[in-house]
């Protein structure tokens, strides 16, 4: 019988009393770490403990070919004033759960994929950021991208960087703000599309059937089916359309949500991406060229900044030929507008949605709310508002199609007061 399947991954098997300092990482074994740490009790002399702590993930039997991307460099602004540049909402612990939507999105993957394995691709302003919130992550899987890009060049660089480690590799890459409802149903899902890509030349989506007509998000029309179950063509792509176009998608039947998780064996993607961005790819993937981190590096601070701003969806999802779509049945939100946010969480009295310690409701219907904890709202015949504060900005509008006012209010603040508001 395997030691994994008796041992617990918080089991402590022995304490010393030592005089390490604390903190300090005395041996490192495969399954095994030995740390010094603070003791308080004072009748002993020695005032430390060695702590024999058994790592569990590396017990874990990962499929050492399955890598991830988190893609987290995002400003965030569809949720501004709570996302804000300096702190935008990957970073932030929206429903006070005590974890950040990055650290949430880093946990779901780790169960499944070697942490080992899982990059975190974000703007150079944020490494700091990722860096506290996921300290386990080792800085060289941490892609600092010296300008915003979109997400197509900051894939096409992860993709290079997994190739020069594993040949076989295969990537799913997932955004760091969405809600996942099963995680379970996740991880089965993600498991067998990495096992699909790794047998097929295709591009994979995970899109999972809309319940409202929005029209915050993506759209993915069904082709022919493929002889993998639950697996089909993609027939077209449909970026935010307007509600009544959202409503006869979701009618059809054909439509599903696209939930910006894709799949792909990296060669092939690497193939795919060269058609489009022979530039991001010729100085760090030639054979004719002596591969090292540090080139590679180099490489991006020289040339990043005249990339082409693409999404991945855009610059190569639809555009490819072999691109094809799993049905998904985790439970998906993006968590991307205020009004997306307002149809995915549960709802109080009145049909509200209270993110916030301390509000006080008096004949209000249909408002999402969301102030510092230490504030108190006192609000009064509202229907269908936002109410949203955070530093210098409070933020009261309707939240119908709240994604075209927040990005116009957001112009507007920059332009008449400064980026101090944003």
């Amino acid at each position: 019988m395997q030691l994994t399947n008796f041992l617990p991954f918080f089991l402590t098997c022995a304490c010393i009393y030592v005089n390490y300092a604390p903190g300090v990482v005395i041996k490192k074994h495969k399954y095994l770490w030995v740390y010094a740490i603070k003791t308080n009790f004072a009748r002993y002399k020695r005032k430390h403990q060695v702590v024999f702590i058994l790592d569990y993930n590396a017990m874990k039997n990962f499929n050492e070919n399955n890598y991830c991307v988190i893609l987290a460099g995002g400003k965030g602004k569809r949720l501004w004033p709570v996302s804000r540049e300096n702190m935008p909402k990957q970073f932030l612990d929206f429903f006070s759960t005590g974890r950040t939507l990055l650290q949430q999105t880093y946990e779901r993957i780790a169960r499944f994929i070697n942490p080992n394995n899982i990059l975190v691709a974000t703007n150079r302003e944020y490494v700091e950021l990722v860096s506290e919130q996921l300290p386990q992550v080792p800085k060289m899987n941490i892609l600092a991208e010296p300008v915003n890009r979109n997400t197509a060049p900051s894939v096409a660089w992860a993709t290079c960087r997994i190739l020069h480690r594993n040949m076989d590799a295969r990537l799913v890459v997932v955004p760091s703000d969405q809600m996942i409802l099963d995680e379970a149903a996740f991880e089965h899902d993600v498991d067998c599309g990495l096992d699909w890509v790794g047998e097929n030349d295709g591009l994979l989506t995970m899109g999972v059937k809309p319940t409202r007509p929005e029209p915050g998000y993506g759209y993915i029309q069904l082709g022919e089916v493929n002889p993998a179950e639950n697996i089909f063509k993609v027939k077209s792509f449909t970026e935010k359309p307007d509600r009544e176009f959202a409503r006869m998608f979701m009618e059809s039947g054909e439509f599903y949500w696209n939930t910006g998780l894709f799949l792909a064996r990296c060669d092939y993607l690497r193939v795919c991406l060269k058609r489009i961005f022979p530039s991001v790819l010729r100085m760090i993937d030639s054979d004719e060229v002596e591969y090292s981190v540090e080139k590679e590096e180099q490489c991006i601070e020289d040339h990043y900044s005249v990339y082409p701003n693409l999404s991945i969806d855009y610059g190569v999802l639809e555009k490819g030929d072999n691109v094809y779509m799993m049905k998904c049945t985790f439970g998906w939100a993006d968590l991307g507008t205020w009004h997306s946010m307002y149809e995915t969480m549960s709802k109080g009295e009145g049909d509200n949605v209270i993110l916030s310690k301390r509000v006080m409701l008096d004949n209000c219907r249909g408002n999402i709310v969301k102030l510092p904890d230490d504030h108190i709202a006192v609000l009064n015949n509202l229907d269908g508002y936002i109410v949203a504060e955070k530093g210098n900005v409070l933020l009261v509008c309707k939240k119908e199609d709240s994604s075209a006012l927040v990005r116009k209010y957001i112009n507007e603040v920059q332009m008449e007061e400064g980026e101090e508001f944003l």
